[in-house]
């Protein structure tokens, strides 16, 4: 789960304009290559010479600050978080932004903290590389044969989660279904309302989740969280 997942992808790239100037790029033709996508890796496609750690966490760090109070949290992120924690579910966010923009987002729409994280900074490569998502079991103490549910919202979001072997649910909030579908999206949801989360085995470690307006036949699955 990523905290583009967690608020509109839109909104969390509120400093695009900013970046554009600095590069001389039209801030959409940014947009569109850089959902779901470390910025870093963006940069290099436009000047190399700033993509480097400094430079990202520098402009990233102020995002939240300065555009926190035009992002809007996506529907239902808030009642899934504190599902996910009065059930003992084991979650975590994976992103493709810096530590400085995840801590301040978290703090700015007043998010529940995972259990653990990882960000731009730790993986070699971004998503669609499914490092991050691997990265993300290991830390939470699951087994590698253990199902995790993916959230995403982004084409390269969903394939680092299939790539990893996760089962993902797309969320409509950033792409149309098509390219959410051809990236390999399991399920496909209007937003976080949709997935619900019924209950926890405390000896199995498994948890039901139920989805609404889904776009599969399927409605309902199981999720391991065993270690």
């Amino acid at each position: 789960m990523s905290p583009y997942r967690l608020l509109r992808s839109t909104e969390a790239g509120l400093g695009t304009n900013r970046i554009g100037k600095e590069l001389g790029v039209d801030p959409n033709v940014i947009l569109a290559t850089s959902h779901g996508r470390r910025t870093i890796d963006t940069l290099g496609l436009y000047d190399p010479t700033k993509a480097n750690w400094e430079y990202v966490a520098q402009i990233e760090g102020r995002i939240p600050t300065e555009f926190g109070q035009d992002a809007k949290v996506i529907a239902g992120a808030h009642d899934i978080l504190r599902a996910c924690n009065n059930l003992g579910v084991p979650w975590a966010i994976v992103t493709s932004g810096t530590s400085a923009i995840l801590q301040g987002w978290l703090e700015v729409l007043d998010l529940a903290r995972p259990k653990t994280t990882v960000v731009a900074e730790e993986v070699e490569r971004g998503k669609p590389d499914p490092a991050g998502y691997r990265l993300a079991q290991s830390r939470l103490g699951l087994s590698h044969e253990a199902k995790m549910l993916v959230l995403e919202d982004s084409p390269v979001g969903v394939r680092a989660g299939k790539a990893a072997g996760c089962e993902v649910v797309a969320l409509l909030t950033t792409h149309p279904a098509d390219q959410l579908v051809e990236s390999g999206a399991d399920w496909i949801v209007s937003d976080l309302r949709s997935v619900i989360l019924l209950g926890r085995d405390a000896e199995t470690g498994r948890v039901r989740v139920e989805l609404r307006e889904d776009k599969d036949a399927r409605q309902h699955d199981e999720i391991s969280s065993e270690a």
